[in-house]
């Protein structure tokens, strides 16, 4: 294995900690605290509890991670807007 070699994993978000940072249930059964990536943070990715996540981690240390991926909510319905919302375009301007 080579040295600047990642390991990546999917998990679960059970908690979201102060500074940016998520309690991560592995699929392993593992539980680590992540923080977002870069690029996450610039295209203004939010990550809530209950999101399926794929986590890179280090090999030296098994305890912290980096969230780099959210993957998309696989519920019907679930993309774009909350039930009970008004219909875009609907609002009334001043």
């Amino acid at each position: 294995m080579a040295k600047e070699e990642l390991i990546q994993f999917e998990g679960l978000v059970t908690e979201i900690l102060p500074d940016a940072r998520y309690r991560v249930q592995l699929d392993a059964g593992h539980e680590i605290v992540a923080y977002t990536a870069g690029k996450m943070k610039k295209n203004r990715i939010k990550t809530l509890a209950g999101d399926r996540v794929t986590i890179e981690m280090s090999p030296y240390d098994l305890e912290k991670g980096r969230l780099i991926f959210r993957h998309k909510d696989e519920r019907p319905g679930g993309a774009g807007a909350p039930r009970g919302a008004p219909p875009r375009g609907q609002f009334r301007r001043r």
